[in-house]
């Protein structure tokens, strides 16, 4: 059933590759007037009589004027990508063909897509609900495997089959509560307490479940920010390109060489870590660029998600360590302590760092252990399997109204135990509909949707 509001039933058109020259580009032509206003334009055949799901090569004229030979691909509504007649112009990829179609298309009755808008029609017309829409956006700007199979996972409806279950059971023991006050005066109880109890029980379950996988749904969808921080001439910068494989730091002996912070993204089992260079930290400097170089590298570290201390095995102590861990415990700083240079380490000073549950020794300069580093990265910052079939929460909006969805759940359980009435009941259960109505898009309204739209690109 069509959710059209005003303003919606005309036809919109958009470039749906990037802008630019290449061999190909799109141009998407959705809305009630679509095959009339291409047709009118593309005389090698009537697009009228032709069926849904072809293909059609011919001329794009406005007027006598040829623009391009193109090939025309047609969806009749409902059997569409936005539930609306759709037409995808492929024409050559110049710039000048693109601008001069999509002129023509908007002096021949089509307006300029807003951002998200074909997305948005699919969303108002009943193809896809909100999580699958919001999962479209997610999977055009993903960027590893991780990220990629969560976005399809939650188009296909992975994280919907989820919520309609929970929905179901509750529209259930709501429509029962809602009988059972309709013969208040007779005493009668339609809905076992007991039963909504469990079901209470396991919904709490689901929705915690699904509340604690936002933490790797953040890492899946952001990446991880780590701080590579440590004494001058650690080792850090040289760590930095033994990772990336290429002198992308300024190495040196001389101290206080890397003045600024140096950031360079390194894709590990498919989890993006964005990894920052920072300048040496020492007590003072009489060079005011250096400092300034230390206060980012403090900066850096409290803001990071990890932070890896690089070390000289050679020139500290466990008593140095003692002291650098407890300053990170105390600020609530994720931590990886890397002892380098372990390949012209004196063996005998390495007594006592085994004492360190996070410690990993490396050699940076000889790729000595930067596997098992990477593997230690991964281990630090990824709570569960990024290859589950599970639903994976990533969108802050949905982990927000399931915090709210397990704060009422949380209610209902205290009010069965305490035996509270069905009208109270009834109020909190119809809460946790509106909640799971939020995320869904079943309860919405233009601006929300006008917001979460925005953020997709002009042509989907």
């Amino acid at each position: 059933m069509s959710l059209f509001r005003e303003g919606y039933n005309d036809s919109i058109v958009a470039l749906a590759t990037p802008k630019g020259i290449g061999a190909i580009g799109v141009i998407r032509v959705s809305g009630i007037d679509a095959f009339e206003i291409v047709n009118g334009l593309f005389k090698s055949k009537n697009l009228l009589k032709q069926a849904s799901h072809t293909l059609h090569v011919g001329l794009f004229r406005n007027g006598q004027d040829v623009i391009d030979e193109v090939v025309l691909a047609l969806y009749k509504n409902p059997n569409s990508y936005t539930g609306e007649d759709v037409i995808e112009i492929n024409c050559h990829g110049s710039v000048y063909i693109q601008n001069r179609i999509l002129e023509t298309l908007l002096e021949h009755g089509c307006r300029l897509a807003k951002p998200g808008e074909f997305t948005q029609r699919a969303f108002l017309n009943g193809k896809l609900d909100l999580t699958q829409a919001e999962a479209v956006s997610e999977l055009i700007a993903s960027n590893t495997e991780a990220s990629k199979n969560n976005a399809l996972r939650n188009i296909r409806g992975g994280f919907k089959s989820d919520l309609s279950l929970l929905r179901e059971k509750l529209v259930y023991f709501s429509a029962m509560i809602e009988l059972e006050l309709d013969f208040a005066t007779e005493d009668v109880e339609f809905a076992d307490r007991s039963d909504l109890k469990k079901v209470v029980n396991e919904l709490m379950a689901k929705t915690n479940r699904l509340v604690a996988s936002f933490k790797l749904g953040n890492v899946i969808k952001n990446g991880v920010q780590v701080a590579i921080i440590g004494k001058p001439n650690t080792g850090k910068s040289t760590l930095l390109n033994s990772f990336l494989n290429e002198n992308r730091a300024i190495v040196s002996d001389i101290a206080g060489t890397t003045r600024d912070t140096i950031e360079e993204v390194l894709n590990i089992e498919g989890i993006l870590f964005r990894l920052i260079d920072t300048a040496g930290i020492r007590v003072s400097t009489e060079n005011s660029i250096e400092d300034i170089g230390i206060q980012k590298s403090y900066e850096k570290m409290r803001t990071a998600d990890l932070v890896v201390y690089l070390f000289d095995l050679n020139q500290s102590s466990v008593a140095e360590l003692d002291t650098v861990v407890s300053d990170f415990e105390k600020e609530g700083i994720k931590y990886l302590l890397v002892g380098n240079k372990v390949d012209i380490s004196d063996k005998a000073k390495l007594t006592g760092f085994d004492k360190f549950e996070n410690l990993i020794c490396i050699s940076a300069k000889e790729n000595f252990n930067l596997e098992d580093l990477k593997k230690q990265l991964v281990k630090q910052v990824v709570e569960g399997d990024i290859n589950t079939e599970s639903t994976i929460v990533t969108n802050v909006r949905h982990y927000d109204a399931l915090n709210q969805l397990s704060k009422v759940l949380a209610e209902i359980e205290t009010g069965l135990t305490e035996q509270l009435s069905g009208d109270l009941l009834s109020l909190d259960i119809k809460k946790c509909l509106y909640y799971l109505g939020l995320i869904t898009g079943e309860i919405t309204n233009e601006e929300q949707l006008d917001l979460i739209f925005s953020s997709f690109c002009i042509g989907k």
